[in-house]
């Protein structure tokens, strides 16, 4: 089942090297890498099972500040979030909110167009990266 607004790729490595290679595209774009959370760590630390589920918490204030200053309501949805995770049969992926469907979601005007498709572009790009062998 396909949640609205999110795009999920299977990647052909696993969940910890996917996870690496992703923060290390967000790093070679210039953008911060703000908080790495594991699910899973945080399921064991309470006696709970979880397979493998990083939240990569990242971004830029150059692309974001643009959106915010047109909506601050988006601030809830930025910075951007990618989530590494494995399924019941070992298959690992990475999904990631949809910017458009971010700005949908917040009336954001025809001003954000240029920055979304900037992000669009750029989330396309680290997801490849991340998510493809060479």
């Amino acid at each position: 089942m396909a949640a609205d607004g999110l795009t999920t790729i299977a990647s052909a490595f696993g969940p910890a090297e996917t996870a690496s290679r992703f923060e290390a595209a967000v790093e070679q774009k210039g953008m911060t890498l703000f908080a790495r959370i594991d699910h899973a760590a945080g399921a064991a630390a309470v006696g709970l099972t979880l397979r493998p589920t990083l939240l990569l918490i990242f971004g830029s204030a150059k692309a974001g500040t643009p959106l915010m200053q047109q909506d601050q309501t988006i601030g809830i949805d930025l910075p951007l979030k990618a989530l590494v995770w494995q399924d019941a049969t070992g298959k690992t992926f990475l999904s990631y909110n949809e910017p458009r469907w971010l700005a949908q979601r917040h009336g954001l005007g025809p001003g954000a167009q240029v920055p979304i498709d900037a992000m669009t572009a750029g989330l396309v790009a680290l997801a490849r990266q991340a998510t493809t062998a060479p």
